[in-house]
C-alpha cells in the first residue's frame, strides 16, 4: 500500500514538475483574482489575439485553472513575434454561473510586446462592476 501512495506521489509530482517546466517556456501567462473575496477566480474562458493588418486574429485560448491562471497562453512551438496583441477575459460567463449579475461581459486588454525575449504576464483584478489589470512578472 505504502509503494503504491509513494508511486502515486512520484507521477503526481513528475507530472507538475513537467507542466511548470512548458510554462516556464512560453511567453505569456495570465491570472485573475477575485477582488470580493480574494481568492483566485478559476473556470473563466480566455482567448489571445494578435493584431495584423488592422484586424485581430485568434491565436489561442485556454481556460484558468484552480489557482486562477493560465500559465501558458502562448501557442506552444511558435516564437514570440513583436506587435500588436489582445487578451479576451469571459467574465460575463464567468458571473452567469455564480448567477451574479456584472456590468462586463468581457474585458479585453490590449498591449504591445515590443521585446521578444522577456515573458509577459497579465493579472486581472476583477469584480462584477470593476477591474485592474498591469504588466506582472
Amino acid at each position: 500500500m505504502h509503494t503504491t501512495i509513494r508511486r502515486s506521489f512520484l507521477a503526481a509530482a513528475l507530472l507538475s514538475s513537467c507542466l511548470h517546466a512548458l510554462a516556464a517556456d512560453n511567453p505569456l501567462s495570465v491570472h485573475i483574482l477575485d477582488l470580493q473575496s480574494g481568492q483566485p477566480t478559476p473556470g473563466v474562458a480566455v482567448t489571445l489575439e494578435q493584431q495584423d493588418k488592422g484586424e485581430w486574429r485568434a491565436l489561442g485560448s485556454a481556460v484558468t485553472d484552480a489557482q486562477g491562471r493560465v500559465r501558458a497562453l502562448y501557442p506552444a512551438g511558435k516564437a514570440l513575434a513583436s506587435g500588436a496583441y489582445r487578451i479576451v477575459f469571459k467574465t460575463g460567463e464567468h458571473y452567469a454561473r455564480l448567477r451574479q449579475p456584472t456590468f462586463f461581459e468581457q474585458i479585453p486588454i490590449e498591449f504591445k510586446v515590443a521585446d521578444t525575449t522577456q515573458h509577459y504576464h497579465i493579472p486581472l483584478l476583477l469584480s462584477p462592476y470593476g477591474y485592474s489589470t498591469y504588466r506582472g512578472n
